[in-house]
């Protein structure tokens, strides 16, 4: 199955909600990002080039906006989808922005955010941006942020559901298949591992292993 077909298999994605409206919200596309943020981080890029950002300030820039990203990928990874919410609310909750995915990791069809939840992540980037940085670098920074999701949101799809035989995406899908079915608490950074051996969560066998 060709990973079109397998995305509207509604068969593979189990229901979350009795509403029909939100139960269809809460599946996406896995292209969507890219079709509704590809052509932002584009234009972005185009403005501060003709609004007179230097090549080097905006590939700087950009490359910053990249880095920054991985980083919130890492720590919102860590420290918000893996919170467990008390009560039953929140129980439900944590189920509905993560735990469902741990339950069903191989939803086709909800391996990517909805942009109800991306998008405000991209307007609060888009105000810290331009408190933390100079007007030169804003656009481009933020370009390079959004960038970086666009990639997270790719490769992670692409972790459950390609058959590609490449070393480095072999070895991304082992660590994010670890952080699944051996220990949860390890590998975090789904397209940017570096971040676990960063703050020490990078993948060890257990001492029984060793």
């Amino acid at each position: 199955m060709d990973h079109a077909s397998s995305a509207r298999d509604l068969s593979a994605s189990p229901r979350l909600f009795d509403n029909p409206l939100l139960d269809m919200l809460s599946r996406v596309d896995p292209r969507v990002p890219v079709i509704v943020y590809g052509p932002i981080v584009v234009t972005m890029l185009i403005w501060a080039l003709w609004h007179g950002a230097g090549v080097a300030t905006v590939v700087a820039s950009f490359v910053a906006g990249y880095f920054i990203w991985t980083l919130v990928e890492y720590l919102g990874h860590r420290f918000l989808f893996h919170l467990e919410f008390p009560g039953s609310f929140g129980a439900r909750l944590h189920f509905l922005m993560h735990g469902v995915h741990h339950d069903y990791p191989s939803d086709p069809l909800r391996l990517v955010m909805p942009v109800l939840m991306s998008g405000p992540i991209m307007a609060l980037a888009l105000l810290v941006t331009w408190a933390a940085f100079p007007q030169a670098m804003q656009v481009p920074v933020l370009a390079g942020f959004i960038a970086g999701y666009i990639v997270y949101d790719r490769v992670h799809f692409l972790l459950h559901h390609s058959r590609s035989q490449n070393p480095t995406f072999l070895r991304l899908k082992r660590l994010h298949m670890l952080h699944h079915f051996t220990d949860k608490t390890r590998c975090y950074g789904v397209a940017a591992p570096w971040w676990d051996n960063v703050f020490r969560t990078q993948w060890r066998k257990p001492s029984s292993q060793q």
